[in-house]
């Protein structure tokens, strides 16, 4: 996509979702909002994480989410400059939630570092020419022992609304499949740490949420340094003597 066709495009998803903003509004937090925060909290956010939200929308998310963070702080943005205003309005009581109208992919982050990056559903409405630009802004300002949560529609999902129910899609609710993450991902020094669908709507699972971390985190000099037990020496010994 040419960089002026990619402009209007972007005009255009601005547009859609400062229109957007009454039908967020009317359906509030569901249990998509509160399904996202449960695995938030297994993936390991604590309450001192520097947390950066991307495509936060009129904010549903981030009311729970800056409940996870009494002493962190938590940046969200959004296209949508309408969808900003509105959650400025609605949290403007949280001293440590800002919400900035911006996009991520060419946002100038200066020496912040977050513990987390959180993109809720959005990944799927971001036009695939910007996903690579995206994670290479978000690989910046990661930290090196953070992670990067994404939750998305099941890609088989998404294409099965595309060929039954296209009154539930968005100006753009394209299937992220692993393949395209992967491809957009791991040249900027990222890999799936977790993948995991599930169901929140319908009984077949109609969501996904990832794990994402930095590659050079890990230490694999570290073994496991477990007791055997008198059973497993026994076993061992066992197997020895067959031999």
């Amino acid at each position: 996509m040419q960089n002026n066709d990619l402009n209007r495009k972007q005009e255009e998803i601005e547009h859609y979702y400062d229109e957007y903003v009454k039908r967020q509004a009317h359906v509030g937090t569901n249990r998509r909002h509160y399904s996202i925060i449960e695995k938030l909290k297994l993936a390991g956010l604590k309450p001192t994480d520097q947390v950066l939200e991307i495509g936060c929308g009129i904010g549903t998310l981030s009311g729970l989410l800056i409940k996870l963070l009494p002493k962190g702080t938590l940046l969200s943005m959004d296209i949508s400059n309408a969808s900003i205003s509105y959650a400025k309005d609605t949290y403007q009581h949280h001293h440590n939630l800002n919400f900035i109208h911006a996009d991520a992919s060419d946002y100038d982050f200066g020496s912040q570092i977050y513990q987390a990056i959180v993109l809720p559903d959005v990944l799927e409405h971001i036009p695939l020419a910007l996903h690579s630009r995206l994670f290479a802004k978000l690989s910046q300002v990661l930290h090196p022992d953070g992670f990067m949560f994404i939750h998305i529609p099941n890609p088989y999902y998404l294409k099965w609304c595309h060929d039954n129910r296209p009154d539930l899609l968005q100006i753009i609710d394209q299937p992220i499949t692993t393949d395209l993450l992967v491809a957009n991902t791991y040249p900027h020094g990222f890999y799936i740490e977790k993948l995991v669908s599930y169901a929140i709507w319908v009984q077949a699972h109609d969501y996904q949420y990832i794990i994402m971390r930095k590659n050079g985190w890990q230490d694999f000099s570290k073994s496991i340094q477990e007791p055997l037990s008198l059973f497993e020496k026994l076993k061992y010994k066992w197997n020895e003597w067959r031999r």
